[in-house]
C-alpha cells in the first residue's frame, strides 16, 4: 500500500485527486489530508477516508473541526497553522505528497516534504514561482521525487523534456476570451471569467487561465523542472485543449501528448508512476473531436504572459513579487474592487515598485513576499477608491 498525504484536498485538484484514489482501494492508503478553512469539506473527506491527521491552514477553522470530530473520530489528530501543514506533509508513512494547496502557503509545506526525502506530486505552482532554485535545491539536498501533476508539465515529462531538447511548447487553451476585444475585455465579469471553456478548476486558477498569467506562470515552472532556458520554452494557443505539450528535439522529431481536458489524466499518472492506472477520465476521440487548432498568443491583449517571461529574466525575487501581485490582483477582481484589464497593471505596478529584490534564502524570498503583498494592496485600494 502507498500513503498518500494530499494537501489541499477540499480544493478542485485535491477532490480529483481522492476520486482517482478511491477508485484503487487496493493499491492507495490516505495518510493525510489538509485545507484552508473548510471544515464542511474536510470533516466529510474524514469520514470517508479516517487518516492519521488532518490540518487546517486557519485556528479557528480547525478548532471547529476538532470539535466536530471529538465524539466520531477521536482517533484523527487535528493540526493548525503552517506547522500542521509541515506535519502532513512529513508524516513518516507518506511515501507521496500531493501538492494542491493554491497560493503561497504552500511553500513551507513542499520544503519540508522535500527535506523529508518524498515524492512530490506537485499540482501548484508556487514554489517554484516563489522560489525555484531554493526549491529545487531542497528536492536534490533531501533525496526527494519531484513528478509535475499540472497537465502540462506532466506533458512534457511524459514526452522526456530536458536541458538537451531544441524546443518545448507548452498548450494554452486561451481562456473564454480569446477573441475579445481590448474594448471587449474590459467589461469582463468575474462570472463571465470563471467560465472556462475546457477546464474544471477552482476560481483564482480559472482567472489565471483567463488573463493568460496561468501559462506565464507555467514557462517559469517548466524552466526549473526540467532545466531549460527560457529561450526555448514557448506557448501556443490550442482552443481545444487535447494537446497539452510539445517537445521538439535536434533530429526534427516533435513528440506531443494528447488527452481530455481532465486533471484526473496527470493526477492517475502521476500516483502510479512508472505503471498505470485507471483515472476515471473520458476516453480520446479523435473523430468525434475532427480538428486541433493552433495560433500564437496575444502579448498585446494579454500582456500577463510577457511580464511573467520578463520576470525570470529579472532573475531575483522577481518571480515571487510577481506571484503576490497577480494574488492579490486576483482577489480584488472577483471581490468587484478591480477591472479585468487592471489586472496586469496593478501586477505591473507592483514589479515597477519593488525592483532588484533578492533570493538568496527563504527569508529573502517570503519577505519579498509580504512587501509585494502590501504593494499591491496599495495600489489595489487606488483603483478601489
Amino acid at each position: 500500500m502507498i500513503g498518500v498525504s494530499v494537501l489541499g484536498s477540499t480544493g478542485t485538484v485535491g477532490c480529483q485527486t481522492l476520486e482517482v484514489l478511491a477508485m484503487h482501494p487496493d493499491r492507495f492508503t490516505v495518510c493525510a489530508l489538509t485545507a484552508h478553512t473548510d471544515v464542511e469539506a474536510l470533516y466529510a473527506q474524514c469520514m470517508q477516508w479516517s487518516p492519521r491527521c488532518v490540518a487546517m491552514a486557519d485556528a479557528v477553522a480547525a478548532g471547529r473541526l476538532r470539535e466536530r470530530l471529538r465524539s466520531v473520530r477521536p482517533s484523527i489528530e487535528v493540526l493548525e497553522g503552517q506547522d500542521g501543514l509541515c506535519t502532513a506533509a512529513t508524516l513518516p508513512e507518506a511515501d507521496q505528497v500531493m501538492a494542491a494547496i493554491v497560493g503561497a502557503a504552500g511553500l513551507e509545506p513542499l520544503l519540508a516534504a522535500a527535506a523529508a526525502g518524498k515524492r512530490l506530486l506537485l499540482a501548484n505552482k508556487e514554489p517554484l514561482i516563489m522560489a525555484g532554485g531554493i526549491f529545487m535545491a531542497a528536492i536534490h539536498a533531501g533525496g526527494a521525487e519531484l513528478l509535475p501533476v499540472d497537465s502540462e508539465h506532466n506533458a512534457l515529462f511524459q514526452c522526456g523534456a530536458g536541458g538537451t531538447v531544441h524546443k518545448v511548447m507548452l498548450t494554452a487553451s486561451g481562456g473564454p476570451f480569446r477573441s475579445w476585444t481590448r474594448a471587449q475585455l474590459a467589461e469582463v465579469t468575474p462570472a463571465q471569467a470563471l467560465r472556462h471553456p475546457n477546464w474544471s478548476m477552482g476560481p483564482k486558477i480559472t482567472v489565471d487561465s483567463a488573463t493568460l498569467m496561468n501559462k506565464g506562470l507555467e514557462v517559469i515552472e517548466a524552466c526549473w523542472l526540467f532545466d531549460l532556458s527560457l529561450d526555448v520554452v514557448e506557448v501556443v494557443v490550442h482552443p481545444q485543449s487535447i494537446v497539452h505539450a510539445l517537445v521538439e528535439y535536434a533530429d526534427g522529431s516533435v513528440l506531443a501528448h494528447l488527452g481530455s481536458p481532465d486533471m484526473r489524466v496527470p493526477i492517475a499518472h502521476a500516483l502510479a508512476w512508472p505503471e498505470r492506472v485507471a483515472s476515471g477520465a473520458p476516453w480520446l476521440d479523435l473523430c468525434a473531436l475532427g480538428r486541433l487548432e493552433f495560433e500564437p498568443p496575444d502579448l498585446q491583449r494579454f500582456p500577463c504572459l510577457r511580464m511573467a517571461r520578463e520576470a525570470l529574466q529579472a532573475g531575483g525575487a522577481a518571480t515571487a513579487v510577481l506571484n503576490a501581485a497577480n494574488e492579490v490582483a486576483v482577489a480584488g477582481f472577483l471581490a468587484g474592487q478591480l477591472g479585468f484589464t487592471a489586472i496586469p497593471e496593478l501586477i505591473d505596478a507592483t514589479l515597477q515598485g519593488l525592483p532588484g529584490r533578492t533570493a538568496e534564502g527563504l527569508e529573502d524570498v517570503l519577505a519579498a513576499d509580504r512587501d509585494a503583498r502590501v504593494y499591491a494592496r496599495q495600489q489595489l485600494e487606488r483603483y478601489a477608491a
